[in-house]
């Protein structure tokens, strides 16, 4: 079989991308995944079983049983059949070098950051360009090799990262862009097969590391700005801010799972509360007393403990 287009993903972000091609663009012809079950060994933030496409569109779905795409099942699938060209949206691997080499006109996906690659490679750029503070993030749409987020960039296009976004609404902002950049590319592949590649990056290389839930967890000694980036950098659909608390002389201790939360006020004299202490609790909002100002907690979750809501003199650490 002859699969001229296909795209690679394992999220709602990838669903998103599968019905924008097919709508605006060009027939997909294929759609490659993870089998549900792959997930019980891997996290992945965002998930979505994408077997539905085949029933709603009629697009043919293979999902690997294994996320680095090594399992058996999948090397005779790619050994079978012949490919043009690959879209990668919402995978969090490398695309292996059997696979690469399978495709005639290339597999392409995303990576971005401030600066221009290779700066800024690896793991959840998005995340942690909020979680720096970062205020523009350029998105690359860049031709795979069998490293991590070559400078093989085919176009890029920019857009701004401002204090009210959190995670998800700059994923809102990624997605636009990330259509206009693949239509470019599929129009490209379909009038002239001549995918022009340029390699001549003069920046210099650097990584962001790989997270994990645990490095969603709260220190109350960070200032004001770092605290909400972080909580904003890791909002759903990713596992959230997290700390410890504990409520009145039996210290009853809790985790708060913090999801929405923006800075609150820099003058207030709070000094009568330690940082990370419940100054007040408004229409189910807590002001929190930070190191330099203090934060309101507009939407959280309660876990381990009876406590459902937090009061004032609880204490965040």
């Amino acid at each position: 079989m002859d699969y001229k287009v296909v795209v690679f993903g394992v999220k709602d972000t990838t669903a998103d991308m599968v019905t924008y091609i097919r709508d605006n663009i060009c027939p997909v012809d294929l759609v490659i995944t993870i089998d549900e079950e792959v997930t019980g060994r891997n996290l992945v933030s965002g998930y979505k079983p994408l077997t539905f496409l085949t029933e709603a569109y009629g697009i043919p779905v293979h999902a690997a049983r294994d996320y680095s795409l090594q399992d058996d099942e999948t090397k005779r699938f790619i050994a079978g059949n012949s490919f043009g060209i690959g879209v990668v949206m919402g995978w969090g691997r490398l695309i292996p070098k059997y696979v690469l080499e399978s495709f005639s006109n290339g597999i392409f996906g995303f990576h971005g950051n401030a600066g221009y690659l290779p700066f800024g490679r690896g793991r959840s750029p998005l995340n942690w360009s909020i979680i720096l503070g970062d205020t523009r993030f350029n998105l690359n749409l860049f031709q795979y090799d069998e490293n991590a987020d070559s400078p093989n960039i085919f176009a890029t296009e920019s857009f701004e990262i401002n204090v009210h976004d959190d995670i998800r609404s700059a994923q809102y902002k990624n997605q636009i862009i990330s259509r206009r950049l693949v239509k470019r590319l599929l129009e490209t592949y379909r009038d002239s097969g001549e995918i022009k590649i340029r390699r001549d990056s003069k920046d210099f290389d650097s990584w962001y590391k790989k997270r994990t839930p645990a490095d969603g967890r709260i220190d109350w000694h960070e200032r004001t700005r770092n605290i909400y980036n972080l909580i904003r950098g890791v909002a759903a659909p990713f596992p959230g801010a997290f700390c410890s608390a504990v409520r009145g002389a039996e210290k009853e201790g809790f985790t708060v799972r913090i999801w929405d939360a923006q800075p609150f006020d820099q003058m207030l004299d709070l000094s009568e509360y330690a940082p990370g202490e419940v100054v007040e609790v408004f229409d189910g909002r807590a002001i929190v007393r930070t190191v330099d100002g203090s934060i309101l907690i507009n939407r959280y979750d309660t876990e381990g403990s009876p406590v459902t809501e937090l009061k004032s003199g609880d204490i965040l650490r």
